[in-house]
């Protein structure tokens, strides 16, 4: 399987239709992405209504007068993440989105996607991990920042025990926004691999960093999938858009990340066939001795 990128929107279209079926136009068309991810919440759910009602914790990133209202601004429905299935349909990309409690994982299970991400945040919600293992036949991606050993341990053991391991896709992350380089820790690929490879079906990393530099370090390392944030404008309002990349940084990752996998093999024959020229030109010969005056 070769390298897959997912264009992550999330909450980036500013709870805006147009908006969000433009990023999934540009992110097939343009940039060439494989798979465009949104984000479903449950808000009543997810959320006390002590934090329902709270004020943003940043008000100019807000889009309502409470988190909550802020939360609801920016919700689609199930037929609205019906449409925009439709719509990746459409431009030749894979539809997915990120689950955050059960209710959402149970109706965007009825929508049968490829693949359904569980964030960092929601990883020991083990109530809607057992929904996904139960109620979807998918594959099951599962971001592991701000976790523990221990805890990765216990999520890993969790879909074995229900048979859904080998359609687990573990993510080395990093839970901020934006990361600096040092916290990148690109060496957790590498350990994910060690401790889990066998088990899983693949070691995945999702960056909030920025540039691509640390992407293309990342699929040297094994990573399959790497999925960023994505958006058409990085000075819009909300939190995710200093984080994310747009249309340009998007098109260059993929195509250096396919240009690098492309790269990493091992030469085929000792000579290839277009060093068979240059060897022939340029490869110094022990020349043979004149022969000695009689």
């Amino acid at each position: 399987m070769g390298v897959k990128i997912i264009a992550e929107v999330g909450c980036n279209h500013k709870g805006d239709m147009e908006i969000a079926k433009e990023h999934i136009r540009v992110a097939a068309v343009y940039a060439k992405a494989d798979v465009v991810k949104f984000q479903k919440r449950n808000n009543r759910e997810l959320l006390t209504e002590e934090q329902y009602n709270a004020p943003h914790p940043n008000p100019r990133n807000s889009y309502g007068e409470t988190y909550g209202e802020h939360r609801e601004f920016l919700e689609f429905s199930l037929e609205q993440h019906r449409e925009l299935m439709a719509e990746c349909e459409k431009n030749g990309i894979e539809y997915s989105t990120s689950v955050w409690d059960t209710s959402s994982a149970r109706d965007m299970a009825t929508l049968k996607p490829k693949l359904l991400k569980v964030p960092s945040a929601c990883n020991l919600h083990f109530d809607m991990l057992e929904v996904l293992a139960k109620d979807y036949d998918g594959e099951i991606h599962l971001s592991l920042g701000m976790t523990t050993h221990e805890e990765e341990e216990k999520i890993v053991s969790f879909f074995e025990e229900h048979g859904r391991a080998k359609d687990l896709v573990i993510y080395s992350c990093t839970s901020g926004y934006p990361v600096e380089f040092q916290d990148i820790c690109l060496g957790e690929i590498t350990r994910l691999k060690n401790a889990f490879e066998g088990r899983v079906k693949a070691i995945a990393f999702s960056g909030h960093h920025l540039g691509i530099a640390a992407d293309v370090a990342a699929l040297t390392l094994g990573a399959t999938w790497v999925e960023r944030h994505f958006t058409l404008d990085r000075t819009w309002k909300g939190t995710d858009h200093a984080a994310s990349l747009e249309p340009d940084g998007l098109r260059r990752l993929c195509r250096d990340l396919r240009n690098v996998e492309k790269a990493l093999g091992c030469k085929g024959e000792e000579i290839l066939p277009v060093e068979k020229v240059q060897r022939e030109k340029l490869k110094w010969r022990p020349r043979p001795k004149p022969a000695a005056a009689a």
